[in-house]
């Protein structure tokens, strides 16, 4: 997300309380980052790269990190790419020879002349956006890259599949169809409708295929329930209520070894209370029962005519799938951004939930005036509990991409316009530092504002690897032990 949006959504912060909850939450705390007590914010220290020796990250003592992919200066991929920045979404995967492989997304914005080679990866030539694909080492030491996808706009998070693939998501409705979106750029270059979900398999190139039937709006992130068969999607709405979503396709993807697009959308609501407003300020401990309510059109095609601009304003598009299931009564929350699955339990971030008031003219526009929730929802009990409330901005700013340890300590990154952090948050509700950005431009002026994207563990847990997205990305490999820093 850009500064300016940064900057225009920006609001005030808030305090939950905490309890203790049971079932696949059981020891998990709803709790402020008042609750540290037991687990202060851990030291972090001036730490080389070990690419060139500059100081780009402070970590916790014990700890190296290798950065790669630095943009700054031009990257020319293996296939003749010329690697864009943006760098944002993630996941990992087994690679060959013991080593990692990345689907790393790109999240470009724009008409224009996709990145890297033309083919049947391409969505849209008239589309900048996509993914590069990366083997690499345990420490940063890159094998092999080529693109995977392009021809995409605005890809910012995605999920990672146990069948071995990635999802990658365009958070935008732009396309020929929809008038300019906030930077009053003309969309009638495009060629083809933009807001869906992408399939990218770790071993190749997509198939530049949508998934139609998971719905066309501004996309973040999914997470993949291998159980019950169920993809579930954040919508990063950034000017209007955002919803949380779920997609059932026809057949079970662990039988198939794919998404089909021949399945149901739905809307989370609340039980009992239709449209929920949860963007605003939560009590402590708060759990919900909540229901899902069918969404009729969740691919809709706007009429227009091709070569002129297009009569649809963007702000309409952008609300056409998720007002649908408000009129049935589903819940407003605060731009959902990432997610992640982890025994039964998807975790998921709200980046400006909270705040000081339940009602008022912030969250009548649909946004929270807070610094950030984590949100779980237990697919199996269908209940949906607030994990953390960010007191302040001094404590917890704006969570934004997140990822699961093996110990279950949620890795969470901040996409604040101020110092960033990458953040562990535990079962008993404490929060601490694991990593503090101190990159720098190539004149020497800091990039501390530039946010952290993509965290994602190595398949063995040893290394991980995450982004910092900005025109001019980097992704870093860090590694040490975790065990003693509780992730």
């Amino acid at each position: 997300m850009t500064l300016e949006r940064r900057t225009f959504l920006k609001g005030s912060a808030a305090v939950a309380g905490g309890v203790a909850m049971a079932g696949p939450f059981a020891g998990l705390v709803a709790g402020p980052a008042s609750a540290i007590g037991a687990a202060p914010f851990r030291g972090l220290r001036a730490t080389p790269d070990l690419r060139d020796g500059k100081v780009r990250l402070h970590l916790p003592e014990g700890f190296s990190y290798r950065s790669f992919h630095d943009t700054q200066s031009p990257v020319v991929l293996d296939d003749g790419t010329a690697l864009p920045g943006r760098h944002d979404g993630m996941g990992a995967f087994e690679g060959p020879h013991g080593a990692t492989t990345l689907i790393r997304n790109h999240e470009v914005s724009g008409t224009g002349t996709p990145f890297g080679p033309v083919g049947s990866w391409t969505y849209d030539t008239g589309a900048k956006g996509g993914c590069t694909h990366i083997d690499v080492t345990g420490q940063g030491e890159v094998l092999a890259a080529y693109t995977a996808i392009n021809g995409t706009a605005n890809n910012c998070s995605g999920g990672q599949m146990p069948w071995g693939a990635w999802v990658t998501c365009e958070e935008t409705v732009n396309g020929p169809d929809v008038g300019p979106d906030f930077t009053g750029a003309s969309n009638v270059p495009f060629t083809k409708r933009h807001g869906f979900v992408f399939e990218v398999p770790a071993t190749g190139h997509s198939a530049a295929v949508p998934i139609t039937r998971a719905g066309r709006f501004a996309h973040e992130a999914v997470s993949f329930d291998p159980h019950e068969g169920r993809l579930y999607l954040t919508e990063d709405n950034f000017a209007f209520p955002s919803g949380f979503y779920r997609y059932t396709p026809a057949t079970n993807p662990m039988e198939s070894g794919h998404l089909d697009n021949d399945g149901q959308l739905q809307m989370l609501a609340v039980k009992g209370r239709p449209n929920a407003h949860l963007e605003g300020h939560q009590e402590k401990g708060v759990v919900y029962d909540v229901e899902w309510v069918d969404i009729a059109d969740p691919d809709p095609t706007f009429p227009y005519t091709p070569g002129q601009p297009a009569p649809t304003r963007n702000d309409d598009a952008l609300v056409h799938v998720g007002d649908q299931g408000r009129a049935l009564g589903a819940a407003g929350f605060s731009r959902l951004e990432g997610q992640i699955y982890d025994n039964g339990v998807v975790y998921f971030t709200s980046t400006q939930g909270g705040g000081d008031a339940e009602t008022g003219p912030e969250l009548v526009a649909g946004y929270g005036n807070g610094f950030g929730q984590v949100w779980a929802y237990d697919t199996r009990s269908e209940k949906l509990r607030l994990v953390y409330q960010s007191p302040g901005k001094q404590t917890f700013d704006f969570p934004d991409n997140i990822t699961v340890s093996d110990r279950g300590t949620l890795v969470v990154c901040e996409d604040s316009n101020q110092d960033n952090y990458i953040r562990g948050l535990n079962r008993g509700g404490q929060l601490w530092d694991i990593a503090l950005n101190r990159a720098a431009n190539a004149n020497g002026t800091p990039r501390f504002d530039d946010e952290f994207a993509g965290s994602t563990f190595s398949p063995d847990k040893s290394t991980l690897f995450v982004n910092i997205q900005a025109s001019a990305g980097l992704t870093f490999a860090i590694w040490g032990p975790w065990h003693t820093i509780g992730v």
